[in-house]
């Protein structure tokens, strides 16, 4: 892999690891346990704290091993990853992260049993 040294130059090597639609759904999941626990650690407890990157990274690497079978972004790119997961967070909050992935080209066809390979 190239070396990356900008987010714009991330986000279509983010894109690309995440084809399954499958995947990027535990990636909205645990995207929406961790805001919800960052809210809770803000207003109840801040215990909370704890539970927002068990449920965040915990749905998100779950649909990266099982689903797409890749290696999560996050051990290479962190912040970058964490920003990803923000933008396409918010894509598909607006219904836009399936057609941001096949704008990039990426899209892979999948079988109810999990991803496809090219």
């Amino acid at each position: 892999m190239r070396e990356i040294n900008t987010y714009k130059a991330f986000w279509p090597f983010y894109v690309s690891q995440h084809q399954s639609k499958v995947n990027r759904n535990f990636h909205f999941v645990g995207t929406t346990f961790g805001l919800a626990s960052l809210l809770m650690c803000v207003t109840r407890s801040g215990w909370y704290f704890f539970a927002m990157p068990v449920s965040g990274y915990g749905f998100a690497w779950f649909g990266h091993y099982v689903f797409e079978r890749n290696r999560p972004a996050t051990f290479a790119h962190p912040l970058w990853s964490l920003m990803g997961d923000f933008q396409m967070f918010a894509f598909m909050c607006i219904g836009r992260m399936d057609r941001e992935v096949n704008r990039m080209g990426v899209l892979k066809e999948e079988s109810p049993a999990g991803p496809a390979t090219r």
